[in-house]
This record gives C-alpha cells, structure tokens and sequence, in this order.
C-alpha cells in the first residue's frame, strides 16, 4: 500500500502488516501524512504509542522517526494527544474528517481538471480528421427522408402501416397495420400475409385477394392503389471504435450513414473507410465515407434492417498533410493506395505551394526518419501509418522584380530586362513629377550576401539619358519630392481676422492675398501699424548681430486693394499681426434689478458712468425698496492658471477656517467668479460723484432688495434658524432666540454679513466682547473652536525623553566647567 504513493492516493481503511513494513515516508505528501494520521485517530492511537504501534507492526525505526518528524513539522501531533471515548475525541476527529474530505476534493477537482484537459485535446484531435467535421456539424443531420416516395424494393414487416385505396366503380378505403405475425387484415375479407414482401409484390397479392370481392378490378372498372403510411422502427447495434456505441431505434428508412450520425460517428481510432455491416451473422456491405466526400457516392450507404449490427472497425493507416494543400488534415488509407491518392482527397495542392519534393517525417521501430518524395514518385509512394507529410510554399522572393517609389507618375514593382537601367525605369513609369528633387535619387540594392547597400544618381542625367545606371534584381529606386525633403512652409495670421490660424504658404504671396484668406479684418481691425514678424535666415556665425526676427509695419487699405509701401511678398513662416482700433469699443451693459421703477439692462454710456447716474436712467427707487441691503456684483475675469493659483493660495485659508458654511461661501465666490461689493446706496443717492458711488464696468448687476424683516443665525448655536428683526435687539439677543451658544463656539469670532455685503466682527474691548450691531437683512455666523489635542502616551514618553537628555548634557556640561 505505501509502496509507489500516487499524487491521488488514499490511504484504505484497513492496512496490511506487509504494508507498513514497506513504508517510506519520504515518499508521502503533506496530504497522505493527513491522512494517515486521521486513521490512526480512529484506532485510537496517541502520538506517544506511535513506536509501540510501529513495532507491533514491523516499521523499521528510521521510518518511524521520519514519520513522527513530519506529524509534528505539520503540527499534527496535537491531534493524537489524547486517548479516550467519544466525547473526547469528537471534535478532533471531525477535524480529521474535515482535511481528509479536503484532500478529496481537490483531487478529485485536479482529476476533474486533468480529465477535460484531456478530452478537449482528444476532441482538438479527432477534429483534424478527415471527414470528422460532418458529424459535428450542426447543419447536417443526416435524418432519413420519411417524405420521398416508397422505394419499391422497401420490404414490408411487424408495425408497418399499409394504405389500401379501392376507387372506380366502388369506393373504399383501409389503413391496416402489419401485426407481429405479418398479417393484415382486410374487412369482408380477411387476414392477408404480406410480410417480407416488396411493396410491388404486396400490391399485386392484395389486388388478387380484393378482386375476390370487387368484380370491377377484373373487369377494369375498380382499381386498386396501395402506399405505405407510417413506418416502423428497427433496433440497430453499433459496435466497436464508434464515438457512442449502444443500441439504437431508428426509422425503418434509415442507412448506414444515418445510424453513423446518430452516434457520433468514427471514435478517434475508428475507420472512416472499413465500416461493415453486418446481417445474421455475415458483413453484408462494407461503407467507405471518403467515397461520400470525394465523389458523392452512396452506394454501399444500404438500408438497415430490423436487429443489423453496423461495426466501425479501428484504422489501420493514417497519415497527416500539413502546409500548402487546400484541406490539410489527418486521412486514412487504404492498401494499395499511394500518396497522389491521399493528395486528391485532400483537394489537391494550393496555388503557393512547392511541387518539387515533399518531406515527411516517419516513425520506425525505434526512432523518427525524414523521407524526401520527389515530384516523380508521388503517384507510386505508398504511405505507412504515422507518417507526415509537409509540403511547403514557393520563396516569396522574386526573379526579375525591380521598384520604383517616389516622386514618379506610375510608381509600383516592374520586370527586369535584360541591359535595364534606371533611365529606362523611369521612362517605364511614366516619368518623374513636376516636384520631383532632380539632383539626387538613392537605388537600394542588396548585395550577394543579401547586405543592403545604396548607390545615388543625378535623376536629371538618368531622365536626361547621359548616366546610365544599370539595375540588379530586388534593386529600388527612389525619386525623392522637393515637398518632403523640408519643413512644410506656412504664414500665420493672428489678431483682429475673421479666422486667424496658420496656412499654407505659396510663392508671391502678400499681406493682403492672407488676410483673404483668413476671412477678412473684423469690425475692430485697425488699418494702421499692421506688423509683420520674419524669421532671421542667417547661416553666417555672427555673434555681433543679437536680432531675434525682423519686424516690419504696414498701413492697409479698408478694400484691401494694393498699398505700394506693402507691396513686398511674404515668405515662409512670417506672422501677421492686425491689431484693434484703439478708438473701437464695443457696447458694455449692465443690470439692474429689484425695487427700482423701470429694471433690466443698460448700456454704459460714458467712461465716467456711475451707479447713480444709471439708477436715475431707472426712473429711481420704488417706495418700498430697502436701499441699505442693495449689492453690486462683479465679475472677475480669471484664466485657467490665475484660478487654481488662486485655488492653492486659499487651501491655507481654507485650513483656518473652522466652519463649514465659511468655506463654503469662499469656494463659492471663487466658482462663480464674481465679487459680491458692499455699497451704501444711501450715500450714493445723497451724494453722486462721491467715493460711495462706484464707476460702473461691463457685466455688472445691480440687485435692490425690498425691506427685510428677518436675520439669520448660524454656525455653533443650539437652533440655527430666521429670526424677526426687531430694533433694539442686540447681537446677544438673536443669539438667545437661536438656544445660545454652544460649547464648541468661538464668540470672540463671531461675525455679521449684512444685507449689502459688508462684514463686521466682533471686537475685543478690555475683557469683554463688543458685538456689531444688527440690521434687517443681516446673518450672525458663530464659527467653530479649534479642536485641540493632548499629547498622547507615545508623545509624551518621546517628549520626556528628549527633555532628560537635554538635562542629561546641561549636567555634564557644568560638571566640566567645575
């Protein structure tokens, strides 16, 4: 039982003495010693008795010894620490139970695993061979025709259904069923024998046995029409290398191909070519598939009889074609066959595919051998079981290919003549292009030895016909454009265009041909100081000249037409600038809205504009507006960059701000890129032009509230909540109708937004808090205290520690100086 321990070994529940004599533990898995173990749970046996136990039985000391060595590495020696009853040992013996059923399952699962493993490489095999694809082929069935006519050599037996058409003079008809006896039984007339009868033969009995009872049939009158109706079943036994072997119950119609399909077919041993079969005894016909597949025929494909046994017996050669034919795949082969044959069943070879000689590896009885068939001995070769035959594809290389690319009308691969040079290349290409570089072309050649080497030429001399460069074969040559030999040349236009951007650059262009081209000036364009920047194109080294571009400025017509002083070309790469008017504005609005007689927008109409002088075009205040909570919104025009170094700077702020509505508000005002201004109207109104009234800018809004009646308390109270306004509240009041503040309230840093903006806080006067006073509109915010941590254990000790050590050095320190 030890001997030889298998990765999925399981230890039995009874072991032989003979058995652990031959034990070698170093030849036990982690998970046999689990298992041994737990039998040895179960027989009540301690870690201590192991020795006494291994002596009883006959296991030589160093075994044991190894043995308890790794219970103890496993840590299983507990599990054997003690004897006694049932309820001593339950729990460790459901333990035990537990890995022993473990280790049964994961290889059980390994097996599981391994097994499918196997079967998907099984079926990957058995799919390469010839023929196999028809019976996993979803799209074939090969069911029998139960609908064609009957055959009229079909032989009657039990449970066939006869239909008997009398019709003429008399009208009858019968659907008689063949009992087990073969007899059907005619009404008025009795039983009639039919079985083992041809349906012809069937017709004429039963025509003679009615004209008995029917004087018309003789006379001509009556006639008699018989079919058969549904068909009976047969038992087929398929046997021997088949992927399904059984019994199986098919339409008494059904062929041999038929009861091949409905059970899988030929095995991965199995014969596609010798399939008999066999009746009372003796084969009656032999079926070959590759007739089937190769010419269509079915003749030997014999309708099955009731108890025939159809038998799939193993292959005997079988060969393999890989490469260049047009269905590579596994082929069986008969005696007498040779290679040509298996070639035609394999379609052939393909048009890339080298004719001269085949190679084939053969299996011999002790090793592998390569067999070199050439073209001449194909038809007369005879295969042998194993081998494998390659036949490979021709060298993509080519004889007489030379290549033209580039800057040439036809550019492609052409044949090499015998004296060909590049000039006659070229012409064959029908010439090179307008673009083409003319002084230079490369002609890539490979060496004898196959190293690339490169040979230039004067593409003007070869069009020319003065140089002659004679090719080789696998020469190309290359015709380079003057497009891609620099730097693609564009001008720029930017500034007050329709559509300003970088175009295409072309020679003798001027100022006027871009701004074209990029749409036409604006409304904004200034005509004047139109600058044009140039690149400095200086290949001498001076290091006196410390120019960086050329700038130059042109005045421009409104028409564009020609300017004499900017009558000069651009050149590549020139920017072009068109700035603003500086006397061209366009129209600023603003808004202004709430209680005032007539809201909404209004231009800016002067530079000096202020907010009262467009209040007054509002036709002023309503009675009921509450000028002391008016506000004015601005914006604040910020980049992408200006707003995240912005953002950063205020992630400080941000981290001494205690209450959550504070950062709120800050994030907000940030977002929305607008400043909330605190004004006072009042003062605006009673004195315009003063430093209350504002110069207006583009975009701003003008908000005038109705009369508040209500102030809002938040932050740290009990109850954050609206209150009524009442005059001669105090700030301390509010703060009571909200629950007072809590413990965590910072009153020292209490603040008030008033409806217009402004903020006040409060102010310490000796020891005592000053509060801001409250107006309608107004919101109380208590920020939040700090939160303050002690030092905890590890801090502490840390801290004690350094301040000893400092006390520590001090000491010695004076010691030294004494």
């Amino acid at each position: 039982m030890f001997v030889g321990f298998c990765a999925a070994a399981q230890i039995p529940s009874t072991i032989s003495k003979d058995q652990l004599k031959q034990i070698h533990v170093d030849d036990l898995s982690d998970s046999q010693i689990r298992q041994l173990v737990a039998k040895m749970k179960q027989e009540n046996i301690t870690f201590d008795e192991i020795d006494e136990y291994a002596a009883d039985n006959g296991i030589p000391a160093t075994e044991v010894e190894k043995l308890k060595a790794r219970i103890q590495q496993l840590g299983l020696d507990a599990t054997l620490s003690g004897k006694g009853g049932k309820s001593d040992t339950s729990s460790s013996s459901e333990e035990l139970d537990r890995m022993v059923n473990d280790t049964t399952d994961y290889w059980n699962d390994k097996l599981r695993r391994i097994n499918s493993k196997e079967e998907y490489e099984r079926e990957m095999r058995r799919k390469k061979i010839f023929g196999a694809e028809l019976f996993s082929n979803r799209n074939l069935t090969f069911e029998p025709n139960l609908r064609m006519p009957t055959p009229p050599n079909y032989t009657i037996a039990a449970n066939d259904e006869l239909i008997i058409d009398v019709y003429g003079y008399s009208e009858v008809q019968h659907q008689l069923k063949v009992t087990p006896d073969g007899y059907i039984r005619i009404p008025y007339l009795g039983p009639v024998y039919v079985n083992g009868l041809t349906m012809e033969e069937a017709r004429n009995r039963i025509t003679k046995q009615l004209s008995t009872i029917y004087g018309g049939i003789k006379t001509g009158n009556t006639f008699v029409q018989i079919s058969l109706g549904n068909i009976r079943s047969i038992r087929v036994l398929l046997i021997g290398e088949v992927e399904r072997p059984g019994t199986y119950s098919l339409p008494s119609l059904a062929t041999v191909a038929n009861a091949l399909f409905v059970s899988g077919g030929p095995g991965e041993n199995g014969s596609f070519r010798n399939i008999q079969v066999i009746r009372n005894g003796q084969p009656v016909a032999t079926f070959d598939l590759y007739d089937f597949l190769a010419h269509g025929d079915l003749t030997n494909n014999i309708v099955l009889r009731d108890q025939d046994i159809v038998k799939v017996n193993p292959y005997k050669t079988r060969v393999e074609l890989v490469g260049e034919v047009k269905r590579p795949a596994i082929f069986e082969a008969k005696e007498g066959e040779h290679l040509q044959q298996i070639l035609d069943y394999a379609g052939g070879y393909t048009d890339k595919a080298y004719h001269d000689v085949i190679r084939a590896t053969r299996v011999t009885e002790r090793q592998l051998k390569v067999v070199n068939i050439p073209a001449g001995e194909i038809a007369s070769f005879e295969p042998k079981s194993g081998d494998k035959f390659y036949i490979d594809s021709i060298s993509t290389r080519f004889t007489n290919r030379v290549t033209i690319t580039g800057a040439v009308y036809h550019p492609g691969d052409y044949a090499l003549e015998p004296g060909m040079t590049v000039s006659d290349l070229i012409k064959k290409a029908d010439g090179v292009k307008e673009e083409a570089a003319l002084s230079r072309g490369v002609i890539r050649r490979l060496q004898a030895d196959y190293t690339p080497a490169m040979i230039s030429f004067n593409v003007q001399s070869a069009v020319n016909g003065q140089e002659a460069v004679p090719l080789q074969r696998e020469d190309s040559v290359v015709v380079y454009s003057k497009l891609d030999l620099r730097e693609q040349y564009q001008v720029t236009i930017n500034g007050e265009v329709n559509v300003p951007g970088k175009y295409a650059y072309a020679d003798s262009m001027h100022l006027e041909d871009l701004i074209l081209i990029a749409g036409g000036l604006r409304d904004a364009a200034s005509l004047k100081h139109v600058e044009i920047a140039r690149r400095i194109r200086n290949n001498s080294a001076d290091s006196s000249d410390s120019r960086m571009a050329i700038i130059r400025q042109f005045d421009i017509n409104a028409d564009l037409s020609g300017n004499p002083d900017a009558a000069f070309a651009l050149q590549p790469f020139d920017v072009v600038s068109i700035r603003k008017s500086p006397s061209y504005t366009e129209q600023a609005n603003v808004e202004i809205g709430g209680e005032v007689l007539y809201p909404g927008l209004y231009t800016i109409n002067t530079k000096q504009e202020r907010i009262s002088d467009v209040l007054r075009r509002a036709g002023g205040l309503r009675p009921e507006a509450y000028p002391e909570g008016a506000v004015l919104l601005r914006k604040t025009f910020v980049n992408e960059s200006d707003s995240a170094f912005l953002t950063n700077k205020l992630e400080v702020f941000y981290n001494k701000l205690q209450d959550s509505t504070d950062i709120g508000r800050v994030r907000s005002a940030v977002q929305r890129k607008e400043q909330l201004l605190g004004i006072n109207l009042d003062q605006i109104i009673k004195n315009p032009g003063s430093k209350y009234d504002l110069l207006l800018e583009e975009g701003d809004v003008l908000k005038v509230p109705k009369k508040l009646q209500t102030v809002q308390v938040f932050g740290e109270i009990y109850f954050p909540k609206k209150l009524r306004f009442d005059k001669g509240t105090t700030f301390r009041d509010y703060i009571r109708g909200a629950g007072g503040f809590t413990s965590q309230a910072l009153r020292r840093r209490s603040y008030i937004v008033y409806a217009n903006g402004e903020v006040k806080n409060t102010r310490k006067v000796l020891f005592f808090n000053s509060y801001p006073k409250v107006r309608p509109g107004a919101e109380i915010y208590v920020p939040t205290k700090k939160e303050r941590k002690g030092l905890s254990g590890p801090e502490a000790i840390g801290m004690a520690s350094g301040l000893a050590s400092v006390a520590l050095i001090i000491v010695t320190l004076l010691d030294k100086i004494k």
